[in-house]
């Protein structure tokens, strides 16, 4: 009796030694020191814990192998991003702050003068005069600790799963009539729906419930009468051991003891579950939509498909299952040939039928369902045939159910396996012969083909680039067989600055379409232009990057022949179409023009640097995939060179601002911050300088950091509907790479890194003025 007395004052008074107080002021941040407070014993913290890609503020119990989180701050909200801080605030109130504006923790009407972490597990705010304004408490999620209470009325929900702390598929409801009962989270509070209860006898009003000090699990009404104990026996409470009542994600009740061992070690094991391991099906919702729920072993269930189903999501059987067939033949005369009848023993699923049979045998309850075009599963018991509606919920089966299901499937008629038994062995058959003429064909048309090509080879040496020739290898036209091949270039397709783009085929070719680049500048710009696009393109092969199929240098003709892009450039994707891409479309191109500059900047034999990224110069192929064009002003370095001073590329606008400095080298980073230019148009569908916008919107970079620091990055996508997570970590990637100090710039591999999830994406340092530097 005085362990007990004892125990009882140390949770009752825990001020005098068992609290660790924080001050007005006092800052946690995500990712330094520090980032929790402790309780003084060092068994619970409050603070950042990590949850996904970020963070979230809660109270743990402290241990290996790892943590047990026991209260989660707004769980239902997103992680926050790594770079938040939790304050507690001059003015009283718990806050995280962080890039998208500030969250609340904690507000109370009454000014907080200090918080503290309690041995309990309990975080508190406490007024002028010690009062108890706020505390976790008072707001439990899945769990209570020792001397916490359920109140009436109050819900405990599970978590989505063991790595996410979100509200998941189940609730436990203190319920006003003295009952404790546990539903699927998505239905309403009926008895129907309900898979366990506490079944109180003696009912009262205001009943909670109750985690005494002595770790007994009970329900209590408000004048301390025990309406209904859970848990029978007091166990040991000391400094070593300690308890937790969780409502757990497969929606059970459970009693936990806790043992901390040496260098901080915490053994965990279970003393009482409301559903013992055998009954594990009985939980409403433990296996999803027209899926049944049954036994593996003492502990585990499985999730199973009645026959014609299948998974959703073979790798999350609890997903549910969905229909492998469709019964459209159903309505056509002697369609019920086509199908059989199979049946479940001992399986059942909710009442939620739209038609019922009664009094009938099985064998009729077999065939109403068969010959019903709407039923696919029916229900027998009790000479009664139940037709459930689609989809099925909260199948189970179990040896004590009386009821029989039967399962309308598709038919697979001895004759049906017979034909396609021989249309396999035909099938090979042909596969055969026609593999044997495709090896003949192949073989004459590479003859074929090996002598057009030696006969297309008609330029003379004079003709040649003097040092392009030596190590590419391309296919050279005549001036000729070009003007031929794009109707003596009638059909333009693009523009730009040093020629223009026609469309083209190639009949000696299958008809295979290009793209043909004439040059039209000056002779001496024209012929380097040339000459850098025949060196870097003949040299590259990535999926990313626009290939060159050939050449004309005959006379004055300089002519690129490229492999056409169905779907034009981004620029028109981006800035004229009307429909404007999707967020994953959007993603999907800036990471594969990433992927295109990291090959060119790490991954080719001789470094480039591109020196015009802009929309215009990133054309779609036929899948929409994105590729680099455009090299008529690229720079290659040598295999030990990392950077080069030369004249000023590229487009204004996407210039970085090293381009434009005397004696400053240029190195791959200035493709970086092209990228990150447009990046940004790419996210928002807008161009870099837009002036029919607003005039606090012309400059999009600008625009971009004051939504982003106003918490308003929504503003940047309009009606799109996007990951707002994704779209920060876009826009703060961006950020980073139009730093104007070029080693704040990542490299293109760190920022396909970012992009992916690989490496988190820190804040960055506020972006330059962008209408200062160009």
């Amino acid at each position: 009796m005085a362990t007990v007395f004892f125990v009882i004052f140390i949770y009752l008074f825990p001020a005098a030694k068992s609290q660790s107080n924080i001050t007005k002021g006092s800052t946690l941040f995500t990712n330094s020191s520090p980032n929790f407070w402790p309780s003084p014993s060092g068994h619970f913290a409050f603070g950042f814990y990590p949850s996904g890609n970020g963070f979230k503020v809660g109270t743990w119990l402290t241990g290996r192998p790892r943590n047990t989180v026991v209260w989660t701050a707004q769980r239902n909200e997103p992680a926050v991003l790594p770079g938040a801080s939790l304050v507690f605030t001059s003015d009283g109130r718990l806050v995280v702050q962080n890039f998208t504006g500030v969250q609340l923790i904690a507000g109370t009407y009454q000014r907080a003068q200090v918080a503290a972490m309690h041995d309990s597990g309990n975080f508190l705010l406490y007024g002028s005069d010690m009062e108890v304004v706020w505390a976790t408490f008072q707001f439990p999620t899945n769990t209570l600790l020792v001397t916490q209470e359920l109140g009436p009325d109050k819900i405990l929900y599970s978590s989505k799963s063991d790595d996410d702390d979100s509200a998941g598929n189940f609730k436990l409801w203190m319920q006003g009539d003295g009952n404790l009962v546990a539903y699927p989270s998505k239905s309403l509070q009926m008895a129907k729906y309900f898979y366990w209860a506490s079944h109180s006898t003696n009912r009262a009003p205001d009943v909670s419930l109750t985690f005494a000090a002595d770790s007994r699990l009970y329900l209590a009404n408000s004048t301390g009468f025990t309406v209904r104990n859970l848990t029978e026996g007091r166990l040991p409470v000391n400094k070593t051991t300690l308890y937790r009542a969780t409502f757990d994600v497969d929606g059970v009740l459970r009693l936990y003891q806790h043992q901390m061992g040496t260098n901080g070690s915490l053994n965990s094991n279970v003393l009482w579950s409301a559903i013992n391991g055998e009954d594990r099906c009985s939980v409403k919702g433990a296996c999803g939509l027209n899926s049944y729920c049954a036994n593996k072993d003492a502990d585990n269930i499985a999730c199973l498909c009645p026959p014609g189903f299948d998974f959703v999501d073979p790798n999350q059987p609890d997903k549910g299952c969905k229909l492998n067939f469709s019964n459209s033949d159903c309505f056509l005369k002697g369609a019920n040939d086509n199908y059989m009848i199979s049946t479940l023993e001992n399986t059942v699923w909710e009442r939620d039928e739209y038609e019922v049979l009664t009094p009938v045998s099985e064998e009729a309850c077999s065939k109403a369902c068969l010959e019903d075009c709407y039923c696919v599963v029916a229900m027998f018991r009790d000479q009664t045939c139940f037709k459930p509606k689609l989809p099925l919920r909260y199948g189970l089966k179990n040896s004590s159910i009386p009821t029989k299901s039967f399962v309308k499937v598709r038919l697979t008629s001895t004759k049906n396996v017979i034909t396609k038994k021989i249309g396999k062995e035909l099938l090979i058959t042909g596969v055969v012969l026609i593999a044997f003429s495709l090896v003949i064909f192949a073989s004459s048309g590479y003859l074929i083909y090996t002598h057009q090509i030696w006969s297309l080879k008609v330029m003379t040496s004079q003709d040649r680039p003097p040092d392009v020739l030596g190590d590419i290898n391309l296919t050279s036209f005549s001036y000729h067989q070009l003007a031929v091949a794009t109707d003596d270039f009638m059909e333009e397709i693009g523009k730009g600055a040093s020629g223009r783009v026609y469309k083209g085929s190639l009949p000696e070719n299958g008809g295979k379409e290009i793209a043909v680049k004439r040059l039209e500048k000056l002779v001496d710009d024209g012929e380097r232009e040339f000459q850098n696009e025949m060196k870097i393109i003949g040299r590259t092969h990535h999926k990313n990057l626009v290939r060159l199929i050939g050449f004309c240098c005959e006379g004055s003709h300089r002519i690129l022949v490229y492999e056409l892009m169905k779907n034009g450039s981004l620029g028109n994707l981006i800035f004229k179409d009307k429909k404007q891409p999707s967020w994953k479309e959007r993603t999907k191109i800036t990471l594969e023009v990433a992927k295109g500059l990291h090959y060119l900047h790490e991954e080719c034999e001789t470094k480039i640097i591109h020196c015009d990224i802009k929309p215009h110069n990133v054309l779609m192929d036929e899948s929409m995939s994105a590729k680099i064009s455009d090299f008529g002003l690229s720079k290659l370095l040598k295999p030990d060179q990392t950077r080069t001073y030369t004249i000023p590329r590229g487009t204004r606008g996407y210039e970085a601002p090293e381009w434009h400095r005397n004696n400053t080298p240029v190195t791959t980073k200035a493709d970086v911050y092209s990228f990150g230019i447009l990046l940004l148009e790419i996210v928002s569908c807008r161009k870099n300088l837009d002036l029919s916008a607003p005039d606090d919107e012309i400059i999009l970079m600008d625009w971009v950091q004051r939504c982003y620091e106003a918490g308003e990055l929504k503003k940047v996508v309009g009606e799109a509907e996007v990951n707002l997570e994704e779209l920060e970590k876009m826009v703060k990637i961006g950020f980073w790479c139009v730093q104007t100090e070029t080693d704040l710039r990542p490299t293109m591999k760190q920022v396909i890194l970012m992009m992916d999830g690989t490496i988190v994406t820190p804040p960055p340092p506020p972006p330059p003025n962008s209408s200062a530097n160009n």
